[in-house]
């Protein structure tokens, strides 16, 4: 799955796998990803350049990605250390697993689209996003079940695109887990 739209036609954006590097390593700063990697502080991330390539990655998306990063990574450097244990709580394992859940829904991958056709992949990619916020509880407005139920996609022909039944059954399946993190979306309400 791409982590940013990507740009169009023959212009140029950040060169994805960069992109992606860099960000692994914030992610496993913050503890949201493999511990192997060499954390980064929020200095380097400032400080970061990418080299550009076709259809690479649209570079705004990825400013303000880096942005939002650089104010979680001051805010951990900031924390206190804990040195006391403590047995986790239903609600942290609760959150442990809808975390869990947004980590598979950023490594999905579809078949390409038969033909030339299926749905959009900046427009899917663009929607996973919204439901990893969701998942994880970082967006103001969080996907209700019925907005993944009702969504639709354009669908391109000449580009490559994602297998339209790929991409059905994969929300169908992650519409189960959205209902449970937001049960009461159904009345209007969050819990």
């Amino acid at each position: 799955m791409n982590r940013f739209p990507r740009v169009t036609g023959l212009r140029s954006g950040y060169d994805p796998l960069e992109v992606d590097t860099l960000i692994a390593r914030i992610e496993a700063t913050l503890g949201r990803g493999p511990q192997e990697l060499r954390p980064v502080t929020a200095d380097e991330v400032r400080r970061a350049t990418f080299a550009v390539r076709r259809r690479g990655y649209k570079e705004m998306a990825v400013d303000f990605a880096l942005e939002a990063f650089v104010v979680a990574l001051e805010t951990k450097q900031r924390a206190p250390v804990r040195l006391a244990f403590t047995e986790p709580t239903e609600h942290l394992r609760r959150e442990q697993w809808f975390e869990e859940q947004a980590a598979r829904v950023e490594r999905v991958a579809f078949r390409p689209g038969r033909m030339g056709g299926g749905y959009s992949e900046d427009a899917v990619d663009a929607f996973l996003d919204r439901i990893v916020a969701t998942l994880r509880g970082t967006t103001e407005q969080p996907l209700r079940p019925e907005e993944l139920r009702e969504a639709s996609f354009p669908t391109v022909m000449v580009r490559p695109g994602y297998l339209i039944q790929d991409v059905d059954a994969f929300l169908a399946e992650i519409g189960e887990v959205l209902g449970q993190r937001w049960p009461s979306a159904r009345t209007g309400g969050l819990i």
